[in-house]
């Protein structure tokens, strides 16, 4: 990350403003919302906006979410240090780079191989290290680095993917938007003794998750 940085303002606003003032405490997470610079994932003609708390396209039919939602749920997967996170849907990379400042190890599978490139790119120019980009069928998970103490899936779909609740380790937490494509109820799952207590988060709305598991295309119901 430069030291130099022409957004710093901004994103200590977007912190206090957007983010503390509307409940979030974890300071972790605020701390790491303070330190990566969201305007490096976003397309150059939308990075003065890139502060605001809204989200934005990035390309593809894909966008970066806002910062507040990022936040809660952020938050609500209570990262540890030497937690290993799944992320489903790895867009801009700019929720990775969130979750690479909470976490021992982030692993984020995406479906569009060029949106994958374009975030490595990004996490690159960021500084970001600590993340593993897979470009794959997200509501697969990813068994080779099962199981995880976090998931985090960052598109909707109509259930939570099967596969996922299968790698979400033993009191692991999960957090996806559940619905209809146009919008959706964000959902915390917390696996016990190998059941999954479900607890309500509120209104969202994702761009689809495409896959096996999830919406199977644009064309489809």
């Amino acid at each position: 990350m430069t030291t130099a940085d022409p957004y710093q303002r901004e994103r200590e606003e977007m912190v206090e403003f957007q983010i503390r003032a509307r409940g979030i405490g974890n300071e972790r997470v605020l701390a790491a919302m303070q330190k990566v610079p969201r305007h490096l994932f976003v397309p150059k003609t939308w990075e003065r906006a890139a502060y605001e708390d809204r989200p934005l396209p990035i390309g593809e039919g894909q966008t970066i979410s806002q910062p507040y939602i990022v936040a809660v749920m952020t938050e609500q997967l209570e990262i540890r240090p030497r937690d290993r996170v799944l992320e489903i849907g790895t867009g801009s990379g700019y929720q990775a780079a969130i979750l690479a400042e909470l976490a021992a190890k982030v692993i984020s599978v995406e479906r569009l191989p060029g949106v994958a490139d374009r975030a490595r790119e990004n996490l690159a120019r960021a500084g970001v290290t600590g993340v593993e980009i897979v470009v794959g069928d997200g509501t697969q998970g990813y068994p080779p680095e099962a199981p995880y103490d976090a998931i985090i899936v960052t598109a909707a779909s109509p259930s939570i993917p099967k596969p996922l609740i299968d790698q979400l380790a033993e009191g692991g937490r999960l957090v996806a938007p559940v619905g209809p494509r146009d919008c959706q109820d964000l959902v915390k799952l917390v696996k016990r003794e190998g059941r999954v207590e479900t607890i309500p988060l509120g209104g969202v709305c994702f761009v689809p998750l495409i896959g096996q598991f999830g919406w199977q295309g644009e064309g489809s119901p």
